[in-house]
């Protein structure tokens, strides 16, 4: 009788031990498929995002010079029309990420940061200067400056940069709802994100 209950108890044993192992290697396997699908989805994600926008601008341009100290001043000037292109764009193909297995984790390491590319298109009209003070490369540099500057804060006061950012927070909301439907959990800046609107307040 104890041969049998000792045969019964060892065969129940084995059967747990076998039933563990598969029930093991099913899970390894659904992680790796998990891991798999993830990283086919920041394949996907991981593109060029280039939000655009159409910028003009008019300035006066002006600029006098002495001549024989206050007895003579020669000024030159110009009616400047800029017309530029900005584009503001995310590549996410740099996008740095881990995927841990152990506790279902997407952590994205790093976001890259947002390119800015202006385009300026300037023309010149009204184009006025004196003998002693002709228009010179200096010039056009310092015209082609002071439009940089004025174009850049333009950008600024302007909805571009929030657009932007609204489409990179489209294409992460993609990762949050597969990690999200896989039963994973998406995380940046050591912060789980437990629902899609906490993408919009990412630190950039």
């Amino acid at each position: 009788m104890r041969k049998i209950l000792l045969g019964v108890f060892i065969t129940l044993f084995v059967l747990l031990v076998v039933k563990y192992c598969e029930d093991k290697r099913q899970e390894e396997i659904t992680l790796k498929e998990h891991s798999a699908i993830i990283e086919k989805e920041i394949k996907n994600v991981g593109k060029l995002v280039v939000t655009e926008g159409r910028f003009s601008e008019v300035y006066n341009y002006k600029n006098s010079k002495e001549i024989f100290g206050d007895y003579f001043t020669s000024e030159k000037k110009a009616l400047v029309v800029v017309n530029a292109d900005v584009t503001v764009a995310y590549d996410l193909s740099k996008l740095e990420f881990k995927i841990d297995e152990k506790h279902k984790t997407l952590i994205i390491l790093n976001i890259p940061e947002e390119e800015i590319k202006i385009y300026p298109d300037i023309e010149y009209y009204d184009v006025q200067f004196g003998f002693f003070n002709p228009f010179e490369a200096k010039d056009y540099n310092a015209i082609k400056d002071i439009v940089n500057t004025s174009l850049q804060k333009k950008i600024e006061a302007s909805e571009i940069k929030a657009n932007a950012k609204n489409r990179l927070v489209s294409e992460l909301s993609k990762l949050y709802m597969l990690t999200n439907s896989l039963g994973w959990t998406l995380q940046y800046d050591n912060t789980p994100i437990l629902k899609s609107d906490a993408l919009k307040n990412l630190k950039l």
